[in-house]
C-alpha cells in the first residue's frame, strides 16, 4: 500500500533497508548463536544519521519523531530482531529526555545521541515491578547536591552497552507512584554496574542484563522533570515506545512472508511448485494481509502520536496486534517451509523465537488489553456525562 511518505521518509527507509540487506542479514546467524551485540552496525547506522532521525532539529536531529523511527526498525526487522534491538531501545532512552528535559540536559545528551556517538537505555523493569511498573523498589535519596540511587533494575535492554541510562526509582515510597522520579545516568557513574548477559530465547544479539545500582551518586541536575514526575514519564515513554514495538513485529513478519514465498516457488511437490497448492496460497494471502492490517496500524498510530492526537490506547493497540500478528506469521512461515523451516539451519525459526519477545516487553499484551479496555470504559463514560 502506498502510505504517502515524504521524500525524506522515503530515504530512511531505504536506507535503513540497504543497510539491513547489506551489514546486519550477513551478520544475524552468527550473532543469535554467540550472543553477540553487533556494535559495528550502530556505528554504520550512527554514520548514515539514522540515530538523527527522531531527534529535534535544533539538537542535531532531522526533526521526525515516532513514525521516522518505526520506519528504521521495521527495515532492520526485517533482517535480524534482535540487533534492531539496540537501536529501538536507544529511542526508548531518549523519549524521556526529549519529552521532559530541560535546556540544558538535551543541550548536553542529545546532540551526542543524534550523532550516534553513544546509545541508550531504559531502566524500569524489577524483579517486583513487571507488568506492576508502580511497584518500583529501587530508592534515590537526596543527599546535598546529589541523590544517591540504590537498587537493581531486570532484564534492561543495551545495560552494559548503553552510554546513557533514564532510571526510574522512588524518592518518596509513601506516596506510591507518585513518589516515583527519573533519573540521568552515565555508565562511568561510580556505584553503576551490570549483571549477567542473560540467555535469551530470542532476540540474541540484543544485550540484556541487570543494571545494578549501589551507593550511586549523581548530580541533582540528572532529575528528569521533577520528583514525583517518575510514573508519568515512564508511562509516556512506553506510549511513544509501543508503535517501535510493533513495527518490530511487522518487520520480523515480513521478512518470513518473503522467507515463505520464496520458498514455496521453489520446493515441488507432487510435480509442480507448492505454491500452486491453495491450501499454500490461502496461507500466504492470510499472512500479507495481516501484515498490512498491523502495518497500517503502527503507522496510524505512529503519525498520531507525532501530532499529539493519540493516547495509550492507540499505542497499546498497535503493539498489541502487530505482535499477535507477529507469532502466527512467523509459525506460517514455519508450517509452509515444513522440515526445512524447523531446522536452525534456515533463519525461519529465528523469527519465530524473535517475535514471541513482542508479546512480552513493555507490558505483555494481556496487560496491553487491560489499557484498552480502561480507556474505552472511561471514553464511554466521559460520552455519557
Amino acid at each position: 500500500m502506498d502510505y504517502f511518505l515524504t521524500e525524506e521518509q522515503q530515504m530512511i527507509k531505504d536506507l535503513a533497508r540497504q543497510i539491513a540487506e547489506e551489514k546486519v542479514a550477513p551478520i544475524a546467524a552468527e550473532c543469535d548463536e554467540t550472543g553477540r551485540f553487533p556494535r559495528e552496525v550502530f556505528q554504520t547506522m550512527g554514520k548514515a544519521d539514522l540515530f538523527r532521525v527522531f531527534v529535534p532539529e535544533e539538537y542535531g536531529g532531522l526533526g521526525g519523531g515516532v513514525f521516522e523511527l518505526c520506519l528504521v526498525i521495521e527495515e532492520i526487522s526485517r533482517a535480524c530482531g534482535g540487533t534492531v534491538l539496540g537501536y529501538a531501545a536507544t529511542g526508548l532512552g531518549v523519549f524521556p529526555i526529549i519529552l521532559y528535559g530541560n535546556a540544558e540536559q538535551k543541550e548536553k545528551y542529545l546532540p551526542r545521541l543524534a550523532d550516534g556517538e553513544i546509545i541508550g537505555a531504559f531502566a524500569l523493569t524489577e524483579a517486583e515491578a513487571g507488568s506492576d511498573a508502580g511497584n518500583v523498589q529501587a530508592k534515590a535519596e537526596l543527599d546535598g547536591d546529589e541523590y544517591v540511587l540504590n537498587g537493581t533494575k531486570q532484564w534492561i535492554t543495551n545495560a552494559g552497552e548503553a552510554d546513557l541510562y533514564v532510571v526510574i526509582a522512588t524518592t518518596d515510597r509513601k506516596k506510591g507512584v507518585r513518589g516515583l522520579s527519573a533519573f540521568i545516568v552515565e555508565k562511568d557513574t561510580p556505584g553503576l554496574s551490570f549483571g549477567k548477559e542473560e540467555d535469551k530465547m530470542g532476540v540474541r544479539a540484543s544485550a540484556t542484563r541487570e543494571v545494578i545500582l549501589q551507593d550511586c551518586r549523581i548530580p541533582k541536575e540528572n532529575l528528569l522533570g521533577g520528583e514525583g514526575k517518575g510514573f508519568r514519564i515512564a508511562m509516556r515513554t512506553l506510549d511513544m515506545a509501543r508503535p517501535g514495538v510493533g513495527a518490530q513485529a511487522v518487520g520480523i513478519a515480513q521478512g518470513a512472508l518473503e522467507m515463505a514465498l520464496q520458498y514455496a516457488r521453489e520446493r515441488v511437490q507432487f510435480g509442480k511448485a507448492i505454491s500452486s497448492f491453495q491450501g499454500v496460497q490461502f496461507m500466504l494471502a492470510d499472512m500479507a494481509t495481516q501484515i498490512e492490517a498491523a502495518r497500517a496500524l503502527v503507522y496510524a498510530t505512529a503519525r498520531a502520536l507525532d501530532s499529539g492526537r493519540a493516547s495509550g490506547k492507540e499505542s497499546a493497540m498497535a503493539k498489541l496486534f502487530a505482535s499477535d500478528m507477529a507469532m502466527q506469521v512467523t509459525s506460517d512461515a514455519i508450517q509452509i517451509m515444513g522440515g526445512y523451516g524447523y531446522m536452525r539451519e534456515y533463519p525461519a525459526e529465528k523469527r519465530l523465537r524473535d517475535a514471541k519477545v513482542t508479546q512480552i516487553y513493555e507490558g505483555t499484551n494481556q496487560i496491553q488489553r487491560l489499557v484498552i479496555a480502561n480507556h474505552l470504559l472511561k471514553e464511554w463514560a466521559a460520552e455519557r456525562k
